[in-house]
């Protein structure tokens, strides 16, 4: 596991007006599991990049033994990070929240809900010391798919922008709470999760840490 500070000083994002603006208002303390290093290893089994995209299982559905095959991955992960985050944290215990998917809550099949799923079954029949708030936060109206947007199939609603978790989601239960807020994959350059941790916060969450699975790593590539 990995440490990382997400630092609102760089948490730019534009506004519905267009303009930018800051959408974190404190530096997080952040953890992830592994790099996500994209291209062609969404292809090869075993890796998280193979694990994120079959869990999302958006277009073509993968068999029931597929899917069961990365829950496990997904669960084993978790049962190595999450006790070691509860330590670092200090904290007795901590709620566990997950970003929603961008569609609205029912939109999706049941299969394409296990990243939430496992995280919720994980938290309260194998690891101890967390509190069930997987269903704190709900999409009620759709938003972009950005991972499928470029490729034409991000479906309606906007892209991310600043108050984007207030405006299409329900948050609830987690007024006073030391909260782990928990998403597959963190970019830096979408800002939807500084968003959703600064809507925790105006929710009247006490702290927000924040995990992911994958992190992205950015190359730079230079043509001579």
């Amino acid at each position: 596991m990995n440490r990382f500070i997400i630092n609102a000083n760089e948490s730019w994002l534009r506004t519905k007006s267009g303009n930018k603006s800051r959408c974190l208002q404190r530096d997080t303390e952040a953890f992830y599991h592994l790099d996500y290093c994209g291209g062609g290893n969404w292809l090869v089994d075993g890796t998280i990049e193979n694990m994120i995209c079959t869990l999302k299982n958006d277009r073509t559905p993968y068999p029931d033994s597929v899917l069961a095959s990365k829950t496990y991955q997904l669960r084993q992960i978790l049962q190595e990070d999450l006790p070691q985050i509860l330590r670092l944290s200090g904290y007795q215990s901590l709620m566990v929240c997950v970003i929603p998917r961008a569609k609205h809550e029912n939109y999706y099949r049941e299969e394409q809900k296990l990243f939430r799923l496992t995280i919720q079954s994980t938290i309260n029949t194998v690891v101890h010391g967390f509190i069930d708030g997987t269903h704190c936060i709900i999409r009620h109206t759709d938003t972009r798919t950005t991972h499928s947007n470029k490729s034409g199939h991000g479906g309606d609603g906007p892209m991310p922008y600043c108050g984007i978790t207030k405006e299409t989601c329900t948050i609830s239960n987690i007024q006073g709470r030391n909260i782990l807020l928990i998403d597959d994959l963190y970019t830096k350059s979408i800002g939807i999760d500084e968003d959703a941790i600064q809507a925790l916060y105006d929710n009247g969450a006490n702290e927000v840490l924040f995990y992911s699975v994958g992190k992205t790593v950015f190359r730079n590539y230079y043509s001579f």
